[in-house]
């Protein structure tokens, strides 16, 4: 008995102890320390001390004076059929006293008639109410997101502009969640909170709602309360129209979100005028992600391809000159988690392999598991302990925390395929955000 005691006690060390005394791991993770140390470590303190400053001035704050300014929401549409008409009853439905103008822009109607037809038959009933009022946009011709929201900004009304995609849907205090901040005349612009609305139909959406809730909810949290906020998201961003007037509304080619929150700063550079970027975690917008992880994958290389693009279409101006430096930091994170990141991603995977058995290989790859596991869980605590407004919802995801440092992972090596991809075939002009003939036309 002795003896096959030994025997397993001594197996075990050789398959897990015995790998972690190796001067082989022991230099695998030092080469990982400057990384964590300078980067990892300091960004998840970042974001926490962000919520913890959040969640103490949100508690301070006093009741909301009435400051009910119009909004003329841009309701960007193509191909939602019958599902139109949710985001059109979830803005119908807002607890607001101010007018809410919304503006439905059926582009490419002639091939788009389910959708065109659904949103012809809510004008009747949204004009029945009181502030409320529809006027349908059928754009004949496809020209994509950004022809459809410069049209419809030529027949908007409101002091504000909630610009959003048709397949989204909000909370019923999303509008006075949003407009309370436009009553600080240096606030510009404010990117509402995104929430996967189908996040209960699959493996994929779930993981999905996940990373939205750490990446958006949390951790535009945090920059938010530094005035880094470095992306108005397309699918719901919120403007003073005043602004939108100022910077000639949004300009042609993907990734137009981006592309318009650089633009801004540059404005504001340019003008020497204070200015704030505004992220609020209340204004929650509701919207379906791809529930399959082909799917998936396809979205995430048009998206990671983005960011390349529109930093060599906004090289000149990246500095501290043009955007102050807190909003310049905002932008170098933003450049390094999705561009430098992924390439790190796949060059230190591929050197693990390359150098080191693979026992060894396994090792490290499971500390640097651990490490994004326990970072992950920390955040996600903290982020639904003091921001989350459906606590029961997101503890009902934790049981896959422990599979998000894969999901990641393979974020990563598509992003970084993304890029190559961005680079090497200009995956810009090869998107479904409009015709190519519309991309094609963009000089860059």
């Amino acid at each position: 008995m002795n003896n096959l005691l030994n025997s397993i006690v001594y197996h075990l060390y050789n398959l897990t102890i015995a790998p972690l005394l190796n001067a082989d791991f022991i230099s695998g993770i030092l080469i990982l320390m400057p990384f964590v140390l300078f980067f990892e470590i300091p960004w998840t303190l970042f974001i926490l001390i962000g919520i913890i400053k959040y969640k103490i001035e949100r508690i301070e704050e006093g009741p909301r004076h009435p400051y009910f300014p119009a909004v003329s929401c841009i309701v960007t549409c193509y191909n939602e059929g019958r599902d139109i008409e949710k985001t059109v009853f979830s803005l119908t439905e807002q607890i607001y006293p101010g007018m809410i103008q919304i503006l439905l822009v059926i582009d490419g109607a002639s091939i788009n008639m389910d959708t065109m037809e659904a949103a012809k038959t809510m004008e009747s009933w949204v004009n029945g109410h009181s502030n409320r009022s529809l006027l349908v946009l059928p754009k004949w011709q496809r020209g994509g997101v950004v022809s459809s929201s410069n049209l419809a900004l030529q027949f908007a009304t409101g002091e504000i502009i909630i610009k959003m995609d048709g397949d989204t849907s909000f909370d019923n205090n999303m509008v006075e969640r949003a407009t309370r901040h436009f009553e600080d005349d240096t606030v510009v612009a404010v990117s509402g909170c995104l929430r996967v609305r189908n996040a209960d139909k699959t493996l994929c959406a779930a993981f999905q709602a996940i990373e939205y809730f750490v990446a958006i909810h949390a951790s535009k949290t945090a920059l938010s309360e530094f005035n880094m906020v470095n992306n108005i998201s397309g699918a719901f961003g919120i403007f003073r129209r005043e602004l939108l007037d100022l910077v000639a509304g949004w300009d042609a080619g993907t990734a137009e979100d981006l592309d318009m929150t650089i633009r801004i700063k540059n404005y504001f550079a340019h003008t020497r005028k204070k200015f704030r970027i505004v992220f609020d975690p209340e204004a929650i917008c509701f919207t379906d992600v791809p529930e399959s992880f082909a799917k998936f994958l396809k979205q995430r290389i048009r998206w990671e391809g983005d960011y390349p693009f529109i930093l060599f279409k906004h090289r000149h101006t990246i500095s501290p000159r043009f955007f102050g430096w807190a909003n310049f930091l905002g932008t170098l994170i933003n450049i390094f988690t999705h561009i430098v990141i992924p390439g790190m991603v796949f060059f230190y995977t591929i050197g693990l392999i390359y150098q080191y058995r693979i026992e060894f290989a396994i090792a490290l790859l499971a500390a640097v598991y651990i490490f994004y596991f326990l970072m992950m869980v920390v955040i996600y605590c903290v982020a639904v302990l003091l921001l989350s407004e459906r606590k029961a919802s997101d503890l009902s995801r934790a049981h896959l925390l422990p599979f998000m440092p894969i999901f990641l992972f393979i974020g990563k090596i598509n992003s970084f395929v993304a890029i190559l991809w961005e680079l090497i075939g200009k995956g810009h002009k090869d998107s479904t955000m409009a015709p190519w003939w519309v991309l094609r036309k963009n000089k860059f």
